[in-house]
C-alpha cells in the first residue's frame, strides 16, 4: 500500500519544466559566449602606455561603438611576473583570441595619437586594429521579444477565457468552444426534492410530469403522444423557478445539465454557438436527460433589437443554434430542456413556439396558503420558542415571494441571536418583516421637534383617511421611528384582490395621500416628505388612464404593449393631442382625491390630533389603539382558519344564533 501512495504521490510533467530549461540555456549561452569568464583583467591607460613602452603588447583592439580597448601581450610579456595573474589558461574553450587587459578610453583621437607617439618613440611594431563589436545573440532576442510576447499574452487570455485549470497537453486552449455545463450526479450532488418544494402546486405538478415522461415514456409513446421537448419556467424573480429545477435534477435519476444563459456569451465570435453544438452532444451522449438553462433571457432575445451598427451579433448566431439544436433532434433522443426567465416578454418568437418550448409553466407569487406552506418549509430548522400561528405570518407577509419568506425567518433568527434569545419567538418574525419592508431603524437619526411632530400628523393623516374609507387597506401598525430612508413609516395588510375596482383604486390613492393632507389640514403647509406617496398615486393615476382603461374621457383604451415591443420604439403610440388629454386627467384623478382626504381629516380632525399625540408619545401604535380612539372599524373582515375571507353576513348570522342560544339561560336566571 505504501509503494501505491508513493506513485501517486509522483509530481505531474508541466509544460513549465520546458519553457525553464529554454531560458537556462540561452542565458547559459550568452553567458558562456562572452569573455565573462576569461582571465581578462581591467587595466588603465597609463599601465598600459608603460605596458607599451616596455615592448609587451604584441596587438591593441579599439572598439569604437563601445569606447573599449583590447590588449593583446606577446607571448615573452606572457612569462614575466608582473603578467602572471593573466597567465592563467580559461577554463572553458573559446572560439577566438581572448584579450589580457581590456581598458575604457575617453576621447578616441587624443588615445590614438598617445598610441601612436609611443610607438614611434620606442620603433615598435604593434598593431592597432579598430572593430565595432555586436551582440547576435541580444540583436536576435530583442528582434523575436514581440513576438514572443504577444503569443504568451493570446496564450493566457486563452487560458483564462476557458476556465484556466488543465485538461491535456495544450492546456485550455483549444477547449474554449466547450460547454461549461455542470453535470449533477444524482447520487452526490442534488439532495433537492418536490417535497422541499412548498406551494406551487400547478407549476409542481407540469413539472413532475416532465420527470415522469423520462422515467416511463413508454406509458405515452404507447398512445401515440410525444414526450416534449422542452418547458419554459416563467415569473417573478425568487418564486422558486431554480429550487423547481433543483428538484428535477433530484427527482429524475438522469444526466442533469445545469448552466446559466451568460454562459454562452464570449467575446471570441462563434464560441456561443459552438458551445451549444457541444452541450447538446453531451446530452444526446447521455440520454435520456434534462438540459437547465437559467436566466435564459441573456442569450434568447429576440433578434433585430437593437443592432443598430448592422454588424454580426455573437447573440443573435447563439440564439440561431440554440434554436437549431432543440427542432433538430429527433422525439427518441429523450433531451429534455428546461428554462427560466423573468423577462419573457423580449424573449425570441421562434424560441417560444411550440416544438422547442412546449410548454409555458408560470411561477407566480404565492397566495397566504402557499405562504403557510413555504413558512413551514422554512421553519424546520429553526428553534422556535412557542408554536408559531403560521396563518398569522402568512397574512403578515402579503406580495412575499419564496425567496422573501425564506429571508425572513433567517432574519428572525438573526434578531433573536443578537437578542441572547435562546429561541425565536413571534415578534422576532414580525421585526425581521419590519427589517425588510422598511429597513434598518434609525433611532439615533438627529431630528428637530418641529419635523418629527410634523412626521406624526403625517403618518397619523394615513392612519386616519385609510380607517375611514371601505376599500383602503386595513392599518396594522404606524411609527415615527426612521427606518431605510423613511422618516415615518405605516404598515398595512392589503386584500389580496385577483382584480381590482376603480372605487378601490380610489380609496388606495386617497388614503396615500392623507399624510400630505394632514400637513395642510394641521399646519396650513405642506412639506417634501410625501415624495414616496406622491410617486406612488402617479403610477397608480397613470396606470387607471393609460393602461386598464378606467377613464371615462379616454374610454376603453389602452396603451400597454405586453410584448416590450414599445421598450425598442422612439414615439408615443399616442398623438400630442391624446398625451396633453392624459396628463390632464391624470392630474385631475389625483387633485379629486387629495381634496377628498382633506375632507375626510377635516371631519375627524379632533381624533387625528389624538392619534397624532399619542403617536409621538409612544412612537409606535398598533391597530388597537386605532380602536380606541375611532371605534371598531365598520368595514373590518373575518378570515377563517385558512386565511380565507368569511363573507359579512355569515358573520351576521353567527352573532344571531349565538344570541338567540343566550337567552333561555337568561329566562333561567329571572326565574
Amino acid at each position: 500500500m505504501a509503494k501505491d501512495n508513493n506513485t501517486n504521490k509522483k509530481p505531474k510533467f508541466s509544460s513549465w519544466w520546458i519553457y525553464g530549461s529554454i531560458i537556462v540555456l540561452l542565458i547559459g549561452f550568452q553567458f558562456f559566449g562572452s569573455s565573462n569568464l576569461s582571465n581578462t583583467k581591467k587595466t588603465t591607460t597609463s599601465e598600459l602606455q608603460e605596458y607599451l613602452r616596455n615592448g609587451d603588447i604584441s596587438k591593441i583592439l579599439i572598439i569604437t561603438n563601445t569606447n573599449q580597448a583590447k590588449v593583446f601581450l606577446s607571448d615573452e610579456a606572457l612569462q614575466k611576473d608582473v603578467h602572471q595573474d593573466v597567465n592563467i589558461k580559461p577554463w572553458l574553450p573559446s572560439t577566438g583570441a581572448v584579450p589580457q587587459y581590456v581598458l575604457d578610453y575617453g576621447d578616441l583621437q587624443i588615445f590614438q595619437n598617445e598610441i601612436t607617439e609611443i610607438k614611434k618613440e620606442n620603433n615598435l611594431d604593434t598593431i592597432v586594429e579598430f572593430d565595432k563589436e555586436s551582440n547576435l545573440f541580444m540583436e536576435m532576442l530583442l528582434s523575436i521579444l514581440p513576438f514572443v510576447l504577444i503569443i504568451g499574452i493570446w496564450i493566457y487570455l486563452m487560458r483564462r477565457m476557458s476556465g484556466g485549470g488543465g485538461g491535456g497537453a495544450g492546456g485550455q486552449i483549444f477547449n474554449i468552444g466547450k460547454s461549461k455545463a455542470k453535470l449533477f450526479d444524482e447520487k452526490t450532488d442534488t439532495r433537492t426534492s418536490f417535497k422541499d418544494v412548498a406551494g406551487l402546486e400547478g407549476a409542481k405538478e407540469e413539472v413532475e410530469e416532465i420527470v415522469e415522461f423520462l422515467k416511463h415514456p413508454d406509458k405515452y409513446t404507447s398512445l401515440g403522444g410525444k414526450i416534449p421537448k422542452g418547458a419554459l419556467l416563467v415569473g417573478p424573480p425568487g418564486t422558486g423557478k431554480t429550487l423547481l429545477a433543483k428538484a428535477v435534477a433530484g427527482e429524475a435519476k438522469v444526466p442533469f445539465f445545469s448552466l446559466s444563459g451568460s454562459d454562452f456569451v464570449e467575446m471570441f465570435v462563434g464560441v456561443g454557438a459552438s458551445r451549444v453544438r457541444d452541450l447538446f452532444k453531451q446530452a444526446k451522449d447521455k440520454s435520456p436527460a434534462i438540459i437547465f438553462i437559467d436566466e435564459i433571457d441573456a442569450i434568447g432575445r429576440a433578434r433585430g433589437k437593437n443592432n443598430f451598427t448592422g454588424s454580426n451579433d455573437e447573440r443573435e448566431n447563439t440564439l440561431n443554434q440554440l434554436l437549431t439544436e432543440m427542432d433538430g433532434f429527433g422525439t427518441n433522443t429523450n433531451v429534455i430542456v428546461l428554462a427560466a426567465t423573468n423577462r419573457a416578454d423580449v424573449l425570441d418568437k421562434a424560441l417560444m413556439r411550440a416544438g422547442r418550448f412546449d410548454r409555458q409553466i408560470y411561477v407566480d407569487l404565492p397566495d397566504i396558503r402557499e405562504r403557510k406552506e413555504i413558512f413551514e418549509v422554512h421553519l424546520r430548522p429553526i428553534k422556535t420558542s412557542e408554536k408559531l400561528d403560521l396563518d398569522f405570518l402568512a397574512r403578515q407577509t402579503p406580495g412575499f415571494s419564496g425567496a422573501d419568506i425564506a429571508n425572513v425567518c433567517n432574519e428572525a433568527a438573526l434578531i433573536a441571536a443578537r437578542k441572547e434569545k435562546k429561541a425565536v419567538s413571534k415578534q422576532d418574525f414580525l421585526d425581521a418583516v419590519d427589517r425588510i419592508v422598511g429597513g434598518l431603524e434609525k433611532k439615533n437619526k438627529i431630528i428637530t421637534p418641529g419635523e418629527k411632530k410634523t412626521i406624526a400628523y403625517h403618518e397619523a393623516g394615513h392612519a386616519t383617511v385609510s380607517w375611514m374609507l371601505e376599500h383602503a387597506a386595513p392599518l396594522v401598525k404606524v411609527t415615527i421611528v426612521p427606518r431605510g430612508q423613511s422618516l415615518g413609516a405605516a404598515w398595512y395588510l392589503p386584500e389580496e384582490r385577483l382584480i381590482v375596482r376603480p372605487e378601490q383604486m380610489k380609496d388606495e390613492m386617497c388614503a396615500t395621500l392623507g399624510g400630505r393632507a394632514a400637513e395642510k389640514v394641521i399646519f396650513d403647509k405642506i412639506s417634501t416628505g410625501a415624495l414616496s406617496d406622491l410617486e406612488k398615486v402617479t403610477k397608480q393615476a397613470r396606470a387607471m388612464v393609460t393602461v386598464y382603461g378606467l377613464n371615462d374621457e379616454l374610454g376603453n383604451l389602452t396603451y400597454y404593449d405586453s410584448s416590450g415591443q414599445t421598450d425598442y420604439s422612439f414615439s408615443k403610440p399616442y398623438s400630442e393631442e391624446t398625451a396633453r388629454k392624459i396628463d390632464i386627467e391624470i392630474s385631475k384623478l389625483i387633485e379629486e382625491q387629495y381634496v377628498r382626504a382633506i375632507e375626510v381629516l377635516k371631519e375627524n380632525k379632533d381624533k387625528l390630533t389624538i392619534l397624532a399625540e399619542r403617536l409621538l408619545e409612544k412612537e409606535v401604535i398598533f391597530k388597537e389603539d386605532l380602536e380606541k380612539i375611532f371605534g371598531k372599524r365598520p368595514f373590518e373582515k373575518e378570515f377563517d382558519e385558512k386565511g380565507q375571507e368569511i363573507p359579512k353576513e355569515a358573520v351576521e348570522d353567527a352573532l344571531v344564533s349565538e344570541k338567540t342560544s343566550a337567552e333561555p339561560d337568561k329566562e333561567e336566571e329571572n326565574k
